[in-house]
């Protein structure tokens, strides 16, 4: 046992939740977001302005056509599998063999091909670092057994987790529209807090392909989080602190919230607070890419996916229009309430002595 665990260390094998819950699936989102978010703000980008390198034919692969953006869509798979075997600390041959693997999971896995990713990927990266620089031949050996065992498990894995995760999201979505108040709460809260947390909110959203209504609440959530804490801590953080936050990442504030979690209420009961708004006033969705779901303000990839949405229900005629409501719920919910909410919940915090000065001051 002991040989065993020095092997691992050797190998920087270590089976942890910070490892592959936190540090690979944070990688993971950033992948999706160098890949299928930037090619999804891409085509919108093209399509809206008319501009014309971006809306053309650049390659045709199998008899189908892809723009700019749709290329960059298209790796999504890789650019996951890759960003994870970094975040694990992959030596070249491995990191680079990942490319297939992230492929044959992410095709394989239907609509839960980030799920499938997620799982697949870390075990192949583990296995091709375990057997790396173990043989004279390693140049060979290392991508056959990382190759191997990634699309092996693709083909065993892959389609029941993408239905898996398929069911899971679809359930998510059934009960939102059955009861669009309580699942607005629970899925703006619990996507909101995932924002913030160092796990990915959009890895999770991309991986139950959470659009509709309930992507409209989890929008709802992340907004709740980054505009507030963006907006409440301005006096301790400034402009930066505001455009870090808010168009950053809220998860700036978590070592913050480790010292003391009660600066963590006021987000939380307004993310409770515009969830079901967003769900029984305005009917908010995300009919977008899902992973736009849990992105909220950051680089503005929320409100891209909803408006991207819009635009393709216009299109396929499922929505007569972009009307005037869905402009105001769409600015009010990801800006102008959680900016005025926010700070009021946390002025009444502030007066019982649960959050003081300084408690949100980013270093």
């Amino acid at each position: 046992m002991s040989r065993f665990k020095d092997f691992l260390v050797r190998k920087d094998i270590v089976i942890s939740w910070k490892r592959y819950g936190i540090d690979a699936l944070g990688a993971m989102a950033q992948g999706l977001f160098c890949s299928l978010l930037i090619g999804t703000i891409i085509n919108t980008l093209g399509t809206q302005f008319h501009i014309a390198p971006l809306t053309m034919t650049v390659a045709t692969v199998a008899g189908t056509e892809y723009t700019v953006g749709g290329l960059a869509s298209a790796m999504s798979g890789p650019a996951m599998a890759v960003a994870i075997g970094y975040a694990l600390h992959c030596p070249p041959l491995v990191l680079f063999s990942l490319i297939t693997v992230g492929f044959a999971a992410n095709a394989l896995g239907g609509a839960g091909g980030p799920l499938a990713v997620l799982f697949i990927a870390i075990i192949a990266s583990e296995a091709g670092k375990a057997i790396s620089r173990e043989t004279p031949v390693d140049i060979l050996v290392t991508p056959l057994v990382t190759i191997f065992v990634g699309i092996g498990l693709s083909a065993w894995w892959a389609p029941a987790l993408g239905k898996a995760a398929l069911s899971f999201g679809t359930l998510i979505k059934w009960a939102t529209e059955q009861q669009p108040f309580l699942m607005g709460i629970l899925v703006s809260v619990l996507v909101g807090i995932a924002l913030t947390l160092p796990i990915s909110s959009a890895a999770i959203c991309a991986a139950l392909q959470l659009t509709g209504l309930a992507g409209g609440a989890a929008v709802a959530g992340c907004c709740a989080q980054m505009v507030g804490f963006a907006v409440m801590s301005f006096r301790e953080n400034g402009w930066g602190g505001l455009i870090s936050q808010g168009i950053g990442t809220s998860m700036l504030q978590m070592g913050n919230i480790v010292k003391n979690p009660r600066i963590w209420i006021a987000p939380i009961v307004t993310s409770a607070i515009t969830g079901p708004i967003a769900t029984c006033v305005f009917h908010l969705q995300m009919n977008g890419a899902a992973i736009s779901s849990g992105m909220g303000t950051c680089g503005l990839v929320g409100q891209i996916g909803v408006y991207t949405g819009w635009v393709a229900d216009v299109a396929s005629g499922a929505k007569a229009a972009i009307t005037g409501w869905d402009w105001l719920g769409l600015i009010l919910l990801s800006f102008v309430l959680p900016a005025v909410l926010c700070p009021l919940i946390n002025r009444g915090c502030r007066k019982a002595g649960w959050v003081k000065d300084g408690d949100m001051k980013l270093a």
